[in-house]
């Protein structure tokens, strides 16, 4: 674990002392959200909000780290809520680190990994936040469009890769029929 901490901090400050320029910003949009591996869920609307930087590396390439509040989860059909649904709302801070490409100067497309952790479970109004993992792996990717060099809109899905629950999975077909988050983002972001 030592060794992954200090090679990333190893990283970090190799990009940080090449980077041709960094600028910050901050974000918000619309979530789209539900759980994987489960049919009987429909989509939830949630909303993210948060701030980033994005520190060149070449001309056309940036690496984007962001901090994000993440409201997340999904709805269902069912009796036990007061109009036949219900809904669970996982609220999540999400630290996603991007890989970003200029393919010109005003569209971008950008991938990379994400670090969630809950920090509120609720089913219907109730708490239960002790049947979920506190921490979410996830991969994004989508594309990007830069109306001028401050105001910038985004749309990106997110596939959860680890499951929700806190529970160890039997074996990798368990693992693979788990629920997981999956979340549709359209942001719009402004760069200092």
């Amino acid at each position: 674990m030592k060794k992954i901490i200090l090679s990333a901090i190893a990283l970090m400050a190799f990009v940080f002392s090449n980077a041709q320029e960094t600028r910050f910003g901050i974000k918000g949009g619309l979530n789209l959200t539900s759980l994987t591996g489960d049919s009987s869920s429909d989509a939830l609307v949630g909303f993210q909000v948060g701030g980033f930087a994005e520190i060149k590396i070449i001309e056309r390439l940036a690496i984007q780290p962001e901090i994000l509040f993440s409201g997340q989860g999904a709805s269902y059909e069912s009796v036990g809520g007061p109009d036949g649904s219900s809904e669970l709302k996982l609220n999540y801070i999400n630290i996603p680190v991007l890989a970003k490409f200029y393919v010109t100067k005003k569209f971008t497309v950008e991938g990379g990994p994400q670090l969630g952790f809950l920090i509120s479970a609720k089913h219907n109004s109730k708490d239960v936040k002790d049947l979920y993992r506190t921490a979410d792996y996830g991969f994004n990717f989508g594309a990007g469009y830069n109306f001028t060099d401050h105001l910038a809109v985004g749309l990106r899905y997110t596939v959860g890769l680890s499951g929700v629950f806190d529970k160890d999975y039997d074996d990798i077909y368990d693992y693979y029929d788990s629920r997981k988050n999956s979340v549709l983002a359209l942001t719009l972001a402004y760069k200092f």
